[in-house]
């Protein structure tokens, strides 16, 4: 597990009801390896916004900013900006979890966090700046040449730029 640079996100972390601050741990694990995953990711930086623990692409600014956050004892969730398109993206390929709006992916405590959706969810908005940038068919060329475990773990990718609708491509 990666060392707390920050003292107040660290101090958050510890704030919040065991079972929550768990998942929250795990999900901050799967930061930092999908960011170490892809040199297109770059550094991350570690911080405190709206005092929730968040995750910014710093160099280059690759990303929008990740969140993580308690809403209450028995569920947290992952929050991206609003304005961006990754919720409603990802509401047409798993349309059974639980949203808030265009911002977040609410998670009951009950249950373990679906790593290889969260994981997904992660790439995508780790990389939203520099994939909306990209022409699709080289991004997808990309994605089979350079991160061949996202191929084998999701079949369809999702970018601002290639329709999809409940996994498959149009």
């Amino acid at each position: 597990m990666k060392n707390f640079k920050n003292v107040l996100v660290k101090q958050k972390f510890n704030s919040y009801p065991t079972k929550v601050k768990q998942n929250l741990m795990l999900i901050r694990k799967i930061i930092f390896e999908v960011a170490g995953e892809d040199e297109n990711i770059g550094e991350l930086q570690e911080t405190l916004k709206w005092n929730q623990p968040s995750y910014i692409t710093s160099t280059p600014k690759s990303g929008t900013t990740i969140r993580l956050d308690c809403i209450n004892s028995s569920e947290y969730a992952i929050y991206v900006h609003c304005q961006t398109t990754l919720i409603a993206e990802f509401k047409e390929i798993y349309p059974d979890y639980k949203y808030e709006g265009n911002r977040a992916i609410i998670f009951n405590v009950a249950n373990k966090p679906p790593l290889k959706i969260v994981k997904h969810f992660i790439y995508l908005a780790l990389s939203y700046h520099y994939r909306k940038n990209l022409d699709i068919g080289f991004f997808m060329i990309y994605v089979a040449l350079v991160l061949p475990h996202f191929t084998n773990k999701y079949k369809s990718f999702v970018c601002r730029k290639s329709p999809v609708v409940h996994g498959q491509m149009l």
